[in-house]
């Protein structure tokens, strides 16, 4: 079992043997399989659990995210006290807040999940320059990045031999629930986020409820209800036949290990599993490459096009491609978008459409509930041919791929009102139909044939 924590440490600062040790909550909101929260408890016995709201990352965060992260803390507070504990929640800059926590209640050592932005690599250096032993254990992904490295180079560039090398890794063992959480006396809890008003882009319809119970229970149905059909059917637009537990995992809910655990080894679970390790394979990529969201992680020398009204048209759904619009929509309406149609609507902005990855990566990141550094920006930067793929001029026809997972235009009409009343696959050619659908443009762009 590998749950080695990262350490630094004040050699000229005395550590009271007795003192709590405080558990910094990021994107690991969860009480299982938490590998930081359990070497806390087996160090010193008494813990501070605490999650800070940071106004600044929220005011940059999706308020689809904020508001499921309201939920999931509710649930991890929940967690802890049943087991004798809470989470404290306190509000302003994280470092500022924790060091004033540390002052408090004597606690002198931090343990955290390690992350792999640029965000988490600050805070952890400026907790240190507070004078704080910091410690870093696994929990956010599946194998820990740098676990497995190429014979020559920190991380691998490349997916498939990483994915070799993923599989033969010796996977830790996951980690119980705690039993007992204890917290010192004359700790503050602090209150929960009340709304979600914070963040950017626009609050979807409908969210699922976030937290750990929930989640859990998401996967339990998956396991037993859809995994089995998941490699005949995750392209199926329609038919919406993916696990859905995205978000979950984005704020830490369900532990990507015990996630990739319970898939087990009958139909569907290689499939399943196989994209774990793609998510895995960004992070490790992320890890060593930060700037993944402000940066070419492989330089093309491309010629972007700045064009507002062609960006617009993409953000709401308004192209007149309507495998396209139907994916941008879904984004702005439930703060999600099948992983088929994100590579259909990033290639036709990217390749199509020739407007700066930047610029569609960040619109999902404003509204995708499960967006995060790694997977967003790596995922675009695959697509866009400035990242880890080997065939940077993959060609995405939008024509092509709706008739391939929209064979019938269900997915489209159900996004696109102005075509409901277009039978079958005349919905995705709107633009030749003798009178034109009322209410929706003419393509802006080649839509392919």
């Amino acid at each position: 079992m590998n749950t080695k924590s990262s350490d630094a440490r004040d050699p000229g600062r005395e550590r009271r043997p007795d003192a709590p040790t405080l558990v910094l909550f990021t994107q690991d909101l969860r009480v299982r399989d938490h590998p930081a929260l359990t070497a806390a408890l087996d160090r010193t016995g008494t813990v501070v659990p605490v999650f800070v709201l940071d106004p600044a990352v929220a005011e940059r965060s999706a308020r689809n995210r904020v508001a499921h992260l309201a939920d999931a803390l509710a649930s991890l507070r929940a967690g802890l006290r049943e087991r004798g504990g809470d989470l404290v929640v306190r509000r302003g800059d994280t470092v500022e807040e924790v060091r004033a926590l540390a002052g408090a209640t004597g606690a002198d050592t931090v343990h955290v999940t390690a992350g792999v932005s640029a965000l988490a690599a600050r805070r952890t250096r400026r907790l240190r320059a507070a004078g704080l032993s910091v410690r870093a254990f696994p929990g956010l992904t599946v194998v820990p990045p740098g676990e497995v490295t190429p014979a020559s180079g920190d991380h691998y560039k490349v997916f498939t031999p990483y994915w070799r090398a993923w599989e033969a890794h010796t996977w830790r063992e996951p980690l119980p629930a705690p039993d007992r959480v204890a917290l010192p006396g004359g700790v503050r809890p602090g209150d929960l986020p009340g709304d979600a008003g914070r963040g950017r882009g626009r609050l979807a319809d409908h969210l699922p409820e976030g937290g750990e119970r929930a989640a859990r229970e998401r996967l339990r149905a998956w396991v037993e209800h859809g995994l089995a059909d998941y490699p005949d059917r995750h392209d199926d637009l329609p038919g919406a036949a993916t696990s859905h537990l995205s978000a979950d995992l984005r704020l830490g809910c369900l532990s990507p290990l015990e996630t990739a655990l319970a898939a087990g080894s009958g139909p569907g679970s290689g499939e399943f599993v196989r994209q774990l390790a793609w998510r895995d394979f960004h992070h490790q990529v992320t890890a060593v490459f930060p700037d993944m969201n402000v940066r070419d992680y492989r330089p093309r020398d491309k010629e972007w096009r700045h064009d507002p009204d062609a960006l617009a048209a993409w953000k709401e759904g308004r192209t007149g491609v309507p495998i396209v619009d139907a994916g941008m929509r879904q984004l702005l309406r439930e703060g999600f978008m099948h992983n088929r149609a994100r590579m259909i609507t990033a290639a036709f902005l990217t390749r199509t459409l020739r407007v700066h990855w930047r610029e569609g990566a960040d619109h999902f990141f404003e509204h995708l509930l499960d967006g995060d550094v790694a997977n967003n920006y790596g995922n675009w930067q695959w697509v866009a041919g400035t990242g880890n793929d080997t065939r940077p001029n993959r060609s995405f026809n939008p024509l092509r791929q709706a008739r391939r997972f929209d064979p019938d235009g269900v997915y489209v009409r159900r996004y696109l009102t102005e075509l409901a009343d277009l039978p079958g696959a005349r919905a995705l050619t709107p633009w030749r139909e003798e009178k034109a659908p009322e209410g929706y443009p003419p393509p802006i762009a080649d839509p392919g044939h």
